[in-house]
C-alpha cells in the first residue's frame, strides 16, 4: 500500500467517518437538551393549575420524562461523544494537512515559507479546537 491509498482508504476514511458521528452525536445530544429544557419549564406553568388530578398526572409524566432523557443522554454519552468525535477529526486533519504540504513534523529538509506557513495555521486551528473541548468539557462537569 503506497502513501496516496493509506491516505485515502484510512486518513479520508476516517476523518469522514468521525465527522459524521460527530454530527450525530451533536444532533441527538441537542435535541434532548431542548426537549428537556422545554419540559422543565412546562412544569412551573402547570403547577399553576395544580388542583386538578390531571393536571398534578401531567406534571408527574413531565418530571419522569425529564428523569428519562437525563438518564438516556448519559447512557449514549452523546456530548461526550460529540466532543471526542469532533477533536480525533480535526486531529486526524491537522496531521494530514501537516503531511500532505511537508510541514513539520514531516518534513526532511528545512521549513519554508509555505510550509511554516501551514503549520503555524494548524497550531493555531488546533489550538481552539482545544480550547473548544476543553470549555465543553467543563461545562459538562459543571452541569
Amino acid at each position: 500500500m503506497d502513501i496516496e491509498q493509506f491516505i485515502t482508504d484510512r486518513v479520508d476514511d476516517q476523518i469522514k467517518w468521525h465527522d459524521k458521528k460527530s454530527q450525530i452525536a451533536q444532533k441527538y445530544y441537542k435535541a434532548y437538551q431542548v426537549i428537556e429544557i422545554t419540559l422543565a419549564a412546562i412544569i412551573p406553568l402547570l403547577s399553576f393549575f395544580a388542583d386538578k388530578f390531571i393536571i398534578q398526572f401531567t406534571i408527574a409524566v413531565i418530571g419522569s420524562s425529564i428523569a428519562i432523557i437525563e438518564a438516556i443522554t448519559k447512557l449514549y454519552k452523546f456530548h461526550e461523544n460529540w466532543i471526542s468525535y469532533r477533536c480525533t477529526c480535526e486531529a486526524l486533519k491537522t496531521q494530514k494537512y501537516l503531511y500532505v504540504t511537508k510541514s513539520a513534523p514531516y518534513n526532511v529538509t528545512q521549513e519554508t515559507v509555505d510550509t511554516l506557513f501551514v503549520k503555524n495555521i494548524e497550531m493555531i486551528l488546533s489550538s481552539q479546537n482545544n480550547q473548544w473541548s476543553n470549555l465543553h468539557n467543563q461545562q459538562q462537569i459543571n452541569i
